[in-house]
C-alpha cells in the first residue's frame, strides 16, 4: 500500500524557466538509466525475490526511486513553466510561440501533446519502454545489472549538473547523484553477502575453459595485465591452438531422418550454384560511373568480358 506524502524528498529550487534544460533532464524521468526504469526495476524484482533481507532492500530503493522520479519531474515542471503558460493562454504571437518550442530543444509532440509537462520519454521524445527493465529472476546476476545501473546514472547526473548554472537544480541533482551512490553500496553488500555468487547462476563453468584468456585481437597495442597474463590466467596467443576449442573438426552437423535428408538433397540440388556459369545480369546492364568492373560497363570494355570467364575458372580449379 502506497501513501503519497504532498513534500518532496528533497527541495527543488529553480532559478528561472529554461526549456532546453528542461528537455535534457527528461533523460533521468523517463531515460534508460532514469528514475522510473531504476523503480521498475527494482520493483519487479522485489515482488519476485524470495530471501527477506533482499525483497525488504529492493522495495526500500524502489519507493525511493519512485521519490526521486518526482524530484526530477517536478525540475522538469518548473523549467518549463513558461512554456506551458504560453501554449496554454497563446498570448505570444505566432512566430514567438514557434520560436520558444524550438528553442526548448525537444520535438513538437512534446510541446503540444504534453504542455510542458513531463511526458514518460527521454531527452530524445522516444517512450519509455519497459524493455529498460533488464531482470533475469537470478540475485546475483540482478544485482550486478543494479550496480552497473546506479552507477550509470550517477555518470548520467554528473553530466547534467555540469550543464546547468543554476544553483538550486546543481543542489537537487547532487543529491539524486549521491543517493545513486548509496544505493549501489547497498547492492553490492546485498551481492556479497550470498555465499559464491560468482559465477551467477547453479551451475559451475567447464573448468578447462574458465581460466583461457584468448588473444584473439593482435597487433600494435598488444597489452599484458592483470586481466590476460598471470598466474590465474592461461594466456593463448597461438590460435591454432584453439580453432576448434573442443578438438573436434570445428564444423556443424545434424543427424537427420531419412525422409529429411532425401528433401535436404533435392534442396541443395535445386539450389546449387554453377560456378562455371558467368551471366550478364542487371549490375553489369545497368553499370554507370562508379560501379567498378563489369562486363557491358565503359571500365575496362572488352578486357573485361575476357577476364571475368577466366576468374571463373580459376574459381573453379580451386
Amino acid at each position: 500500500m502506497f501513501m503519497h506524502n504532498k513534500r518532496l524528498q528533497y527541495t527543488v529550487r529553480v532559478s528561472e524557466p529554461n526549456p532546453r534544460l528542461a528537455t535534457m533532464m527528461m533523460e533521468q524521468f523517463g531515460g534508460a538509466d532514469g528514475e522510473l526504469a531504476a523503480a521498475m526495476r527494482y520493483f519487479t524484482q522485489g515482488l519476485g525475490e524470495d530471501d527477506a533481507g533482499r525483497k525488504d532492500l529492493l522495495l526500500d530503493i524502489a519507493t525511493e526511486e519512485l521519490s526521486h522520479l518526482e524530484i526530477i519531474g517536478s525540475i522538469v515542471a518548473m523549467l518549463n513553466k513558461g512554456l506551458k503558460a504560453q501554449l496554454a493562454e497563446g498570448t505570444m504571437k505566432e512566430a514567438e510561440l514557434y520560436q520558444m518550442v524550438g528553442s526548448a530543444g525537444s520535438s513538437a509532440k512534446e510541446s503540444i501533446l504534453f504542455g510542458g509537462g513531463p511526458a514518460l520519454c527521454d531527452s530524445a521524445g522516444v517512450p519509455w519502454t519497459a524493455a529498460y527493465v533488464d531482470s533475469r529472476g537470478e540475485p546475483t546476476v540482478d544485482l550486478r545489472s543494479n550496480i552497473a545501473a546506479e552507477a550509470r546514472a550517477k555518470i548520467v547526473y554528473e553530466r547534467l549538473i555540469n550543464i546547468t548554472d543554476d544553483p538550486g537544480i546543481k543542489d537537487a541533482l547532487g543529491f539524486l547523484m549521491t543517493r545513486e551512490v548509496a544505493h549501489q553500496k547497498s547492492f553490492e553488500k546485498a551481492l556479497y553477502a550470498i555465499e559464491n555468487n560468482f559465477p551467477s547462476g547453479k551451475l559451475p563453468g567447464v573448468e578447462k575453459y574458465a581460466s583461457m584468456y584468448v588473444n584473439t585481437s593482435q597487433g600494435e597495442g598488444d597489452a599484458t595485465g592483470p586481466w590476460n597474463s598471470g598466474d590465474e590466467w592461461d594466456r593463448v596467443d597461438d590460435l591454432e591452438q584453439v580453432m576448434p576449442i573442443d578438438g573436434g573438426d570445428g564444423t556443424a552437423t545434424v543427424k537427420l531422418g531419412s525422409a529429411d535428408k532425401k528433401v535436404g538433397q533435392k534442396m541443395a540440388a535445386r539450389t546449387m550454384s554453377d560456378p562455371s556459369s558467368d551471366p550478364t545480369t542487371g549490375a553489369d546492364l545497368g553499370a554507370g560511373p562508379g560501379a567498378g568492373r563489369t562486363k557491358t560497363g565503359d571500365m575496362g570494355g572488352a578486357a573485361n568480358i575476357e577476364e571475368a570467364p577466366a576468374k571463373a575458372e580459376a574459381t573453379v580449379a580451386k
